[in-house]
């Protein structure tokens, strides 16, 4: 019963976000680009979507800091503060770049799927077979890295 709870609430939580995602326009890689094009037609909304992102985040994870288990069991595991290094800037600088020429990120192009976004089935493809040469290179990225 709790499983299934679980899984059903964890359903839920996706469903609110994709709608989140759509309401807010971040399905729309025009928005998007019109957010990032600082010197041309730029459109500031995003800044206040961002914004309640970022005050929802700071109260869930100031009541889950409090908290020895997790909400459905299990051990609540956090972590470790690692420095700003090399492989954070470069993946970093990827995704800017990737976001900056696509107009999705991960979260809103399989959000826009569902919508039948082309362009979201092109960058999730192309994310998906960056992540399998990630995963089949990483270790020898990182060691010319360093």
């Amino acid at each position: 019963m709790k499983r299934s709870f679980a899984l059903l609430s964890q359903f839920a939580i996706g469903v609110i976000f994709g709608l989140g995602l759509i309401i807010s326009g971040m399905t729309n890689p025009q928005k998007i680009l019109q957010f990032l094009d600082l010197a041309g037609s730029w459109d500031p909304s995003l800044i206040f979507v961002m914004l309640g992102g970022i005050l929802v985040s700071l109260a869930a994870f100031y009541l889950a800091r409090k908290r020895t288990e997790a909400w459905f069991g299990g051990l609540v595991e956090w972590p470790k503060s690692s420095p700003i290094d090399r492989h954070l800037v470069i993946g970093s600088l990827l995704f800017g770049i990737g976001w900056g020429v696509a107009g999705f990120c991960p979260g809103p192009a399989i959000v826009a799927l569902g919508s039948g976004h082309v362009k979201a089935l092109v960058f999730t493809c192309m994310m998906l077979i960056g992540m399998l040469i990630y995963q089949q290179l990483g270790s020898q990225i990182k060691n010319r890295l360093h």
